[in-house]
């Protein structure tokens, strides 16, 4: 079972049909929207401010979502795939989003719409990433702007992640 603890009296909250793997860490502040998935040694922490994940959204084996006492919340939006090992804080993830494996997203960042942060960019604090754009490398940068056809990538990896849970419930 994932270990989900309140901190300072707060407890997670979490939609429907959502699935955490036995050995994920969901702790304080954080609120959750339905057909989210928290994979294998991911870390929640909502301990020093808040963490919104929106609906069908994925956090992916090793990732970490965190955020900054009395600075930075993090916000994921809806349809949102943070890779493995990907790291995730005080930041703002609006809606569509590929965070790549690897990829570290650091305070005050914003990542637009429809975007893909590429493996093992580093997205520096404070950082504007337009909406449909691919940034990679370190620090990000504008690699190109997402193609019509790459953008369905996106809805089929959320959707990917909640069919993948439903094979281990």
């Amino acid at each position: 079972m994932s270990l989900i603890k309140p901190v300072k009296g707060i407890s997670p909250k979490f939609g429907e049909n959502c699935w955490f793997a036995e050995n994920s860490t969901i702790v304080g502040d954080v609120m959750m929207g339905d057909n989210c998935t928290i994979w294998f040694n991911a870390v929640v922490r909502g301990d020093v401010n808040s963490v919104i994940i929106g609906n069908n959204s994925n956090i992916q084996d090793g990732a970490i979502i965190h955020c900054t006492y009395q600075k930075t919340k993090t916000t994921i939006g809806n349809y949102v795939s943070i890779a493995h090992n990907a790291i995730v804080h005080g930041c703002t993830i609006e809606d569509n989003v590929l965070v790549g494996m690897g990829a570290i997203i650091m305070d005050g960042a914003v990542i637009e719409t429809g975007s893909i942060i590429a493996a093992g960019a580093i997205v520096t604090q404070n950082t504007r990433v337009p909406a449909g754009s691919i940034y990679a490398g370190n620090p990000a940068k504008l690699l190109k702007m997402v193609s019509p056809e790459a953008s369905e990538v996106f809805m089929r990896t959320a959707n990917n992640y909640v069919m993948y849970s439903e094979w281990f419930k």
